[in-house]
């Protein structure tokens, strides 16, 4: 554990020996309501398929029938993004540091997958965290880079939601009342949100360094230790996003945001696939289906997932016509690919490094808070 140790030391948390105990004892109980949790979705989930006449043979027959050829070769591309996320944190960290370690950054972003996996959203503080320790940079520059990779990957998935709307309003396919919603509002928040996600942009390449001057002159009131911890952490912020500064930079990560959503889509067409003995999808179906569940991946349940799974399962009985029990079987298998492929690997780097469950989940509470 001294590893660690010196972790929570840079980050400024004061750890006591003797809270490990309740620390330890408050992880079982963590697990313990994951586990009922699980148990009462799975319940919820096993009734309401009950009473909608739910094959589960179909279901199992699903699974037999695939072609595992082609579901092994989709964790080939879903691999990749891991990498392309390194090569696209490298550059945000250019304007820090001029050679990034792109060992470093692969082997906090499988980490860092894993947390939110494990943990749900407050696993995503656990990657910027380590990539500031293992780079030794301030960690509040690593958050701003983490918004900034928010900021992309939202701008790409409106980019493909936008087209899946397009695609299911030209096929002019009829749609549950369930599902009618989804589209009839569906333009106005990509279109409100792209807006948002511009105006962020310019603000982070014009505004950062203005605004973070009227902060510091607005916080002299302050203590002169805390006012100091102030004015290094805003600065550090602003280092996090000087990348958006240059128009090379911005390009690069640009390409390599549209690299990335490439490999996620040609992860979900080799899953396709593997399932073209029940039902077919093209490329453009693919995107289609990409599009919608690009949203239902922002809800994450720890341990269970969540959104993914029923976004999908939507999608294709509604849009595609799949019968419930394949739609959900390929639901299911969406989100280990995207989601639980990465943890066996998450979890051999973390406990390489000295890392172990009880350290990650930490990690993303006390950074979180």
């Amino acid at each position: 554990m001294p590893v660690i140790s010196r972790h929570f030391r840079r980050l400024g948390v004061r750890r006591r020996v003797k809270e490990e105990g309740p620390i330890r004892h408050h992880t079982w109980k963590w697990a313990a309501a994951c586990v009922a949790a699980a148990g009462a979705v799975g319940w919820f989930l096993y009734a309401q398929l009950a009473a909608r006449g739910f094959d589960w043979r179909l279901a199992g027959r699903s699974f037999v029938g695939l072609r595992w050829g082609w579901l092994l070769l989709s964790l080939v591309p879903i691999g990749g993004t891991y990498g392309v996320r390194a090569l696209r944190w490298a550059v945000f960290l250019k304007p820090l540091k001029a050679r990034p370690s792109l060992r470093n950054l692969l082997s906090a972003t499988l980490i860092g997958f894993t947390a939110i996996t494990l943990f749900g959203r407050p696993g995503e503080f656990v990657r910027p965290y380590l990539i500031a320790l293992k780079e030794e940079v301030p960690a509040t520059s690593q958050f701003a880079a983490w918004l900034l990779e928010r900021v992309f990957d939202l701008l790409m998935a409106l980019l493909v939601f936008a087209f899946a709307l397009t695609r299911v309003e030209a096929s002019g396919v009829l749609v549950g009342s369930k599902f009618a919603w989804v589209l009839a509002v569906g333009g106005t928040i990509v279109g409100v949100t792209a807006f948002g996600v511009l105006v962020l942009l310019l603000s982070f390449r014009h505004l950062a360094e203005p605004l973070q001057r009227r902060l510091v002159v607005f916080l002299r009131f302050l203590p002169e230790a805390r006012f100091l911890k102030m004015e290094r952490l805003s600065k550090a912020f602003v280092q996090g996003v000087e990348s958006t500064r240059s128009d090379g930079a911005l390009l690069a990560v640009f390409l390599y945001s549209v690299l990335e959503w490439a490999l996620i889509a040609a992860c979900y067409w080799c899953l396709a696939q593997s399932f073209s003995g029940l039902f077919a999808l093209a490329l453009v179906d693919v995107l289609t289906f990409m599009g919608f569940v690009s949203f239902g991946s922002a809800i994450q349940i720890p341990g269970i997932g969540g959104g993914i799974q029923v976004v999908a399962a939507v999608v294709l009985t509604e849009i595609f016509g799949v019968r419930l029990e394949v739609a959900t079987a390929f639901a299911l298998l969406t989100w280990i690919l995207t989601f639980v492929a990465v943890v066996p690997v998450g979890l051999a780097l973390a406990l390489k490094e000295g890392l172990d469950w009880h350290s990650l989940r930490r990690i993303g509470r006390e950074v979180a808070t």
